[in-house]
């Protein structure tokens, strides 16, 4: 009989399965997550990109471009209120800017689970190295606004 049963994971690999549901937390199955995590968010922030962009070649279908003269973003998109106004108006250039964000939040977001997972696991060393990158992506996030 075998005393480790395992299972197999989409990328072909073999994991130990464990007795008890969410017991067993080793790092292929963090790794695992993390993976999905990280497809997950660079694919929902494409998709807003993309439909973003749908809407914006439709509502602007007609326009000639004149590439002499610059026009920059409305200022207003910077401000979070503004974003979420545009957002729920429909407006395509709030909707790109959604999915830029949640592009850029993809990568923290793997973080913070990686300092949760490392908590789990009472692996301080990585814990501290993993709080010490959260602070510098939050603080060159925040000090560029």
């Amino acid at each position: 009989m075998n005393e480790h049963p395992t299972e197999l994971t989409s990328e072909g690999g073999a994991l130990p399965r464990s007795d008890s549901d969410g017991a067993d937390f080793d790092d292929a199955r963090m790794e695992i997550v993390m993976g999905r995590l990280l497809q997950a968010g660079v694919l929902l922030a494409a998709t807003v990109v993309l439909a973003g962009g749908i809407i914006y070649l439709f509502a602007h279908a007609g326009d000639r471009t004149n590439y002499r003269v610059f026009v920059a973003r409305p200022v207003g998109l910077r401000h979070p209120s503004e974003l979420l106004r545009g957002i729920a108006a429909g407006d395509a250039g709030a909707i790109i800017q959604l999915g830029i964000l949640l592009l850029v939040a993809t990568p923290i977001c793997r973080v913070i689970f990686a300092v949760t997972a490392f908590l789990r696991e009472s692996d301080w060393l990585y814990v501290g190295i993993s709080l010490t990158v959260l602070a510098v992506l939050l603080f060159g996030m925040f000090r560029g606004v």
